[in-house]
């Protein structure tokens, strides 16, 4: 017997303490919501009954369906030769089914084929779960990977975040976006085989008799509410000539359509999750609105979705272009959404105002500053694995196609070059004239910028190219998240990394919201990221799986980005919670397209286990080199590609193991690990190194002793480099002395000539080889056949 009644009087008193100095316009909504549920439940409410036929028609403008009568023939008849409203390009012509089937697209429609056939076969590869089956005839309130079964009560009624009486109702609902029927229904445009077109009409036909209104926990959140409607909305057009969508059929969806749409306005998320949930949810009226105009209540669907998005785009994206979560596959989820929502902009006739393509173009050049040369995103915080729309068999990190489409709509051509190809996405969203604009735009400059720093969402992204062998890293250094930080990981300061197509320091991903708390909280760990843990404590701590009990921000101290380097500094305060409270000040020196320098400091008065954390990528392999180095063979197209990861200053010991990596949502494996750990009072500092090496080459990296400060040597052939690093005061090494925070001197060969000088800090200023170098923040010298090229605020000068 499950027991919901203590959980509804839980959730009942969690509500009412979280109302607490709320606004008087979200109590009021919050009540108004409240109330219709419970008027629902009581079955006093008219959205609790499939409508009638007859009420169907009193819902529509009968002006707007052409021939007469109330019938389901006719329906059906208008529905299926209407030309108004216009659906995506290509799809209603069959141009882009007919695209499809030329050569250039061969191994697409390959796969298309054999995940529609899969699905016909009743093998569902969802979110991490590859072949899951919800029986015959699909079983549309369980959950396979845990053998439990939704309660079939009212959805106000079900706690689908207890997965001890649900299972993961993550999975549950990824079925029941029933984004399978959009493949049935491009497989069925590329082929006609009646057998794609009979399983959409059986899945379809068999969830409206599961799934009563309002009953259930397929009701339970409105935006997967509003990402069905949408599936149906493509299904119903993907199949539109098809004979299994049957009059009786389509009036029934129509019914439902109309229950999905008066059912997300009466439940938006407007304080629940203003986020994507409410985008999202957004997007589904919009869609209702603009494909479905013969309702009466289309106009109020349109008018609303609209006015919500519009409302929400400068809330959700910083004016650097930062999605406000703090977790970049959401980023990606919110440029789906607004693409979608300028496309069905266009066939409203709505104006999009020239704010919101700006705000949008921002957001979609930091996905391209995100997107490293094999396509994808690093996932840095939650994702849940969804897409919007399954236009294309794709990894869910593979951002080419947002990207394409964003080119085309945005006019940015230089979003194309960063996408490389035309995906299949674009063919169904854009059509065959779309699909030849990004491959004209591929040949575009890619944008002109490499590095970027995102003051606002406080990320420092580098880049040494947009070729396919760039080197690229991502660091984390802003809010923990926004309002509950629902979405967000102990992540500050952390850093991923990736040398053309091989991802080397990887995000642990999500696995679970709340399949296990456990796991929910390693995922989270500050352990379980490229960063630093006090004592083995996190720097923020969770409390629950969408909330936290202790929060922290980081914070950027210092950014450059020259011709020769790029630097970060950040800082941030969570382990001041501490008895003996301690600070983590991370520095990462990036050498343009040669190797990375990070020097994190803990500084403390008392004794502390300081630990830095390197996750590395599915099927790396460390072969130690040494008890403070090791090779690192990371997978890529040509096997494994080399780095040598080395470390120095106060670390005690290097240990490697394996530690838990989540791909995707719901699955997970085991990737190595590095742990540099140094125990100590004060101030204590780990230096580790990342330098890629081809086969044969030849490459060394040792520290200096100094008097004060770090030094460090990284020998290539042809290249010298000594980096200089300040802990209290000024650094000598070598006769040489610098006073600032940092500065990398490159030779020739040990002991040649000086060629660059790459200074950092305020007043910074370096004596050697008889010349004095100063820096006002940073600086980057550069020796010529006349004499030194200077960027930044800096001069040589000969001692006197």
């Amino acid at each position: 017997m499950i027991n919901v009644g203590g959980w509804r009087l839980r959730s009942i008193v969690q509500r009412l303490q979280k109302l607490k100095g709320r606004s008087a316009r979200e109590l009021l909504e919050r009540a108004g919501q409240m109330l219709a549920a419970e008027l629902e439940h009581r079955n006093l409410a008219s959205t609790v009954k499939e409508p009638s036929d007859r009420t169907l028609w009193s819902l529509l403008d009968s002006h707007a369906v052409s021939g007469s009568g109330e019938s389901a023939a006719r329906l059906h008849a208008h529905y299926a030769t209407r030309e108004f409203p216009t659906f995506f390009a290509g799809v209603r012509s069959g141009a882009s089914a007919r695209e499809l089937g030329s050569p250039r697209w061969s191994i697409h429609r390959a796969h298309l084929m054999a995940a529609a056939d899969r699905i016909v076969a009743g093998q569902f590869d969802l979110l991490g779960h590859d072949s899951l089956s919800f029986g015959s005839p699909i079983d549309w309130h369980f959950d396979p990977t845990t053998g439990r079964r939704a309660p079939p009560i009212h959805w106000s009624r079900i706690p689908y975040l207890d997965a001890d009486i649900i299972g993961d109702h993550k999975v549950i609902w990824e079925i029941n976006r029933h984004q399978h029927l959009v493949v049935l229904g491009r497989a069925y445009q590329a082929t006609a085989r009646p057998a794609y077109a009979a399983c959409f009409a059986e899945h379809l036909a068999s969830w409206l008799d599961a799934n009563p209104p309002k009953n259930g926990v397929n009701w339970a959140s409105s935006l997967e509410v509003a990402y069905r409607s949408i599936s149906w909305l493509w299904a119903l057009e993907l199949f539109r000539g098809a004979d299994s969508l049957n009059p009786a059929l389509l009036q029934r969806t129509l019914k439902y359509l109309y229950l999905h749409g008066r059912h997300i306005e009466r439940y938006l998320s407007t304080y629940f999750s203003p986020n994507t949930h409410l985008t999202g949810e957004a997007l589904g009226l919009l869609y209702l609105g603009v494909l479905l105009p013969e309702f009466r209540r289309a106009a109020t669907w349109r008018r609303l979705g609209w006015q919500i998005l519009e409302e929400q785009l400068p809330r959700q994206v910083h004016p650097d272009g930062v999605y406000f979560e703090q977790a970049s596959y959401y980023h990606r989820y919110t440029v789906d959404i607004y693409l979608h929502a300028f496309l069905l902009a266009g066939r409203a006739g709505i104006v999009v105002p020239s704010l919101m393509r700006e705000r949008l173009a921002l957001a979609a050049g930091h996905l391209a500053d995100l997107t490293r040369s094999d396509g994808t995103i690093p996932v840095i915080g939650d994702d849940d694995g969804g897409q919007l729309v399954l236009l294309e068999e794709r990894a869910f990190t593979d951002a080419r196609s947002a990207l394409g489409v964003a080119s085309v709509v945005l006019d940015r051509p230089e979003l194309a070059a960063v996408a490389g190809t035309a995906t299949e996405e674009v063919l169904w969203l854009l059509g065959p004239d779309g699909v030849q604009t990004v491959n004209t735009a591929i040949s575009a400059p890619p944008p002109a910028h490499l590095s970027s720093f995102f003051p606002q969402g406080g990320y420092a992204i580098m880049r040494d190219s947009w070729g396919p062998s760039a080197m690229h890293a991502v660091i984390d250094c802003g809010p923990l998240g926004a309002t509950n930080c629902g979405h967000a990981h102990s992540d500050a300061l952390s850093v991923v990394m990736s040398v053309g197509d091989s991802a080397v320091l990887v995000d642990p991903g999500t696995y679970t919201y709340t399949g296990s708390a456990s796991d929910r909280d390693h995922f989270r760990h500050s352990a379980a990221h490229n960063t630093v843990t006090v004592d083995g404590q996190s720097a923020s701590v969770p409390s629950g799986p969408f909330h936290w009990a202790y929060r922290t921000d980081a914070r950027v101290e210092h950014w450059w980005s020259g011709a020769l380097t790029d630097r970060f500094q950040g800082v941030h305060s969570g382990f001041e919670r501490l008895p003996d409270p301690a600070l983590h000040r991370r520095s990462l020196l990036f050498v343009r397209g040669e190797y990375w320098v990070i020097l994190d400091s803990i500084v403390a008065a008392r004794e502390h286990e300081a630990t830095a954390h390197y996750h590395l990528s599915l099927g790396s392999v460390a072969e130690p080199a040494s008890d403070g180095s090791a090779w690192l063979l990371i997978p890529c197209a040509d096997g494994f590609r080399r780095l040598l990861f080395a470390t120095a200053g106060d670390t005690d010991s290097l240990a490697w193991g394996e530690d838990w990596v989540s791909p995707s949502y719901g699955s997970r494996a085991r990737a190595p690990y590095a742990r540099l750990t140094s125990r100590g009072t004060g101030r204590r500092d780990l230096i580790s190194v990342f330098l890629p090496a081809s086969d044969g080459e030849i490459v060394s990296f040792r520290e200096l002793p100094t008097d004060q400060g770090r030094a460090v040597a990284v020998n290539r052939p042809a290249k010298h480099d000594l980096l200089l690093f300040e802990t209290e005061g000024s650094v000598r090494v070598d006769g040489l002395e610098m006073a600032g925070d940092a500065a990398l001197i490159r030779r020739a060969s040990d002991g040649g000539a000086l060629e660059a000088v790459a200074l950092f800090g305020a007043k910074a200023r370096l004596e050697i080889d008889g010349l004095t170098f100063q820096a006002e923040d940073a600086a980057e010298m550069v020796r010529t056949g006349s004499g030194w090229r200077v960027e930044g605020k800096g001069q040589v000068a000969v001692r006197s």
